[in-house]
This record gives C-alpha cells, sequence and structure tokens, in this order.
C-alpha cells in the first residue's frame, strides 16, 4: 500500500535526498550518512511520511523540519552561504544588484539577507 504525500513532504524529501546525493546528510550524531536507504528513512522521518510514527508525532516533525527550512536551518541552506562562512554585505549587494532588487543601496547587511531571502 502506497502512502501518498503532500507537496510539502515531497520537497522535504528531495531536499534529504539531495544532501545525500552531495555528501552533506548527517546523523543526529553528526557523522556522514553513506548508505542511500538511511537517507531515504531521514527524509520520510523529517518530512513526517513515515509508517513507524503516529500521525501527531509525524505531524510534529513536518512542522519542525518546515521551520528549519524558513530559518534556513539545513545543510544545503549552509552550503550556499558558502562553506560556513558568513557573506558580506559586498556580496550580499552585488547578488541584489544581480537579483535587481529595489532599494539596495540604502539596505544594511541585515536587510540585504532579508531581501534574499
Amino acid at each position: 500500500m502506497a502512502i501518498h504525500q503532500s507537496k510539502a513532504q515531497k520537497e522535504t524529501v528531495g531536499r534529504v535526498m539531495h544532501e545525500f546525493k552531495h555528501g552533506e546528510l548527517k546523523t543526529s550524531r553528526g557523522k556522514k550518512v553513506k548508505n542511500p536507504k538511511q537517507a531515504i528513512a531521514i527524509g520520510l522521518h523529517e518530512a513526517g511520511a513515515s509508517k513507524y510514527e503516529s500521525k501527531e508525532k509525524n505531524r510534529q516533525n513536518l512542522k519542525r523540519t518546515k521551520a528549519r527550512e524558513r530559518r534556513g536551518a539545513t545543510e544545503k541552506d549552509r552550503s550556499e552561504r558558502g562553506s560556513g562562512r558568513e557573506a558580506t554585505r559586498s556580496q550580499l549587494y552585488e547578488e541584489a544588484k544581480r537579483r535587481n532588487i529595489a532599494g539596495r543601496s540604502k539596505m544594511n547587511k541585515h536587510e540585504l539577507e532579508r531581501a534574499l531571502h
């Protein structure tokens, strides 16, 4: 019997599998995940689509994961920012210029970060 996933769940599983493919997925203990079946299990757990958890626990897992994604606290977000280094205001300004964000010249670093995310 196939379990149907919502769009949000599919996106979360896709993100986790992307992290696995690029060697960025880690266990809760910080070890790199090398087994594709373990990566799938982590993705289903984070997406709240695990058949081994209750409906309530699955709802909580999806809610927590989506909050992490909004905050930009996933490995994918960290790697996009550049090896854990924080972007400078000039780097953010150049990205805003590339994306043609209005009012970028008057924005400070924090405002540029918010505009870009």
